[in-house]
């Protein structure tokens, strides 16, 4: 494997981080920019809720079939390389969703979108570890990791008002300018870097079957239960687990690596946390928009809270949980997660900001600094070492995977289909609902945390049985 040894101190090393942090913040902007546009595109381009969920579900579901394929590519080809192709297609698809002139169009701009990002988020991290001496490493994605917080918390705010001053097409247009400047960016500073060792064909295969698997299951789950799509993905999920056991171990997803007990719970932790919190970043701008009646710009910062308390505690709950093992702050930080889940059952009509919708989520993002960090270092910590960038990846798909099913599931599980998002009355009581089934979600997987993830996962000489 070929290694840069950029200092974190120099002036390469400075843009260098610009460009990863730049790139990598142009899919985080997007995903919180989107979410407060969508009550004014479903207007203008008179689409229902199926159409919400598929202008969400398009781009993580490509997103989610395709990042594993995305990381490999960089690693054989050219991390930079890779980062770039992704960094222009997701620019020129944004464009196609900010031009779309109905709703089918968006959401194939959408998926173009997610495509963009499969090549675009695995190599910006890549790019850092690959480019910096190793001594900077940890510094250097410490740095990613904060400034990428600060993108995220940026997002609801631009987005709520693009979308009241020049419009919700700008909530996509405004990725152009970005991408410029990463391009141009990484074409003059970043320094080329790939995987020497990398041999065998790319798991092309496995990558398609499981984007078509999610696809059918995902559309049978939006059209009301469809049974012979999802008929369908299951097959092919089916196909797709006999191919990567056939292809192990240079499959896309190697099944050495569940061989692990410890790992392949918190994966499952995983799916069904962040499906719960998928259902809730999804239905909570449209409540408040909707429902409570806040503009944009404050509906789109009501997760503000959340994002600084991620930013100021999440380091601290990783060493706690390095001290004292994951198994407690994962338990309590997504119980209470779901508490706040539950406060958020009380936003409604005429809802008052600070009683309301800041104590729940304040309350959601304090379980979720306790719990996010350790649930990260946990996955690290039960792969072996030469699978550690498959896990995180593995960890990153699984997460999405679970958020794309239940935005699929869940509204029309409780009553939103066709345009209830135009009718107070009937969105207000699924939102209810939908919070009801999040809590219960959140309290299945501190259930199987409790149960299964192991006090010492985490200690230095553990051995790597899950033991």
């Amino acid at each position: 494997m070929t290694f840069a040894q950029v200092r974190l101190k120099t002036a390469q090393g400075r843009w260098i981080l610009a460009a990863t942090v730049l790139g990598s913040g142009l899919a985080m902007l997007d995903s919180t920019i989107v979410n407060v546009a969508m009550p004014a595109l479903g207007k203008e381009l008179n689409a229902g809720m199926a159409g919400l969920q598929w202008t969400i579900n398009a781009y993580t579901l490509t997103l989610a079939g395709l990042i594993l394929l995305g990381g490999s590519l960089g690693d054989k080809y050219g991390r930079r390389k890779i980062f770039l192709i992704g960094t222009v297609w997701f620019a020129l698809a944004s464009a196609l969703c900010g031009l779309a002139p109905n709703i089918e169009v968006l959401i194939l701009a959408r998926a173009l979108q997610g495509v963009g990002g499969a090549l675009l988020t695995p190599g910006s991290l890549a790019i850092i570890q690959a480019s910096f001496c190793k001594e900077d490493r940890p510094r250097a994605v410490g740095a990613w990791s904060g400034l990428g917080g600060v993108a995220a918390a940026i997002g609801p705010l631009l987005g709520g008002w693009l979308v009241e001053h020049p419009g919700w097409r700008w909530a996509f247009l405004v990725n152009l300018p970005f991408a410029a400047i990463v391009v141009l960016v990484t074409l003059k500073h970043v320094p080329e870097t790939k995987d020497e060792q990398v041999h065998g064909k790319f798991d092309v295969a496995g990558s398609a079957l499981a984007a078509l698997a999610l696809a059918g299951i995902t559309y049978g789950l939006i059209e009301k239960g469809a049974p012979i799509p999802i008929l369908a993905g299951v097959v092919l999920g089916a196909a797709f687990v006999w191919l990567e056991i056939r292809r192990s171990p240079d499959a896309l997803v190697p099944v050495a690596i569940f061989k692990n007990r410890v790992f392949t719970a918190v994966n499952a932790v995983t799916f069904i946390m962040y499906a719960a919190m998928g259902i809730v970043f999804f239905l909570l701008v449209l409540q408040l928009i909707q429902v409570s009646g806040f503009s944009p710009t404050m509906a789109g910062s009501a997760m503000l809270p959340t994002t600084i308390l991620m930013l100021l505690l999440s380091a601290k709950a990783g060493e706690v949980a390095k001290r004292y093992g994951p198994r407690i702050p994962m338990t309590v930080g997504i119980l209470v997660a779901g508490v706040g889940f539950l406060m958020m059952y009380n936003i409604g009509e005429g809802t008052n900001y600070w009683l309301y919708v800041l104590p729940a989520v304040t309350v959601f993002g304090l379980g979720l600094s306790a719990a996010v960090a350790p649930l990260t270092a946990t996955v690290l910590a039960t792969a072996d070492e030469r699978y550690a960038g498959t896990a995180s990846g593995v960890n990153n798909a699984v997460a999405r995977t679970g958020s794309l099913f239940a935005v699929a599931a869940v509204p029309p599980l409780v009553g939103l289909t066709g345009n209830a998002f135009e009718n107070p009355a009937v969105f207000d009581a699924g939102f209810k609902a939908a919070m009801l089934i999040s809590a219960v979600m959140m309290g299945v997987s501190a259930l199987i945390t409790f149960f299964t993830i192991t006090t010492n996962v985490l200690a230095p000489d553990r051995q790597l049985s899950g033991k």
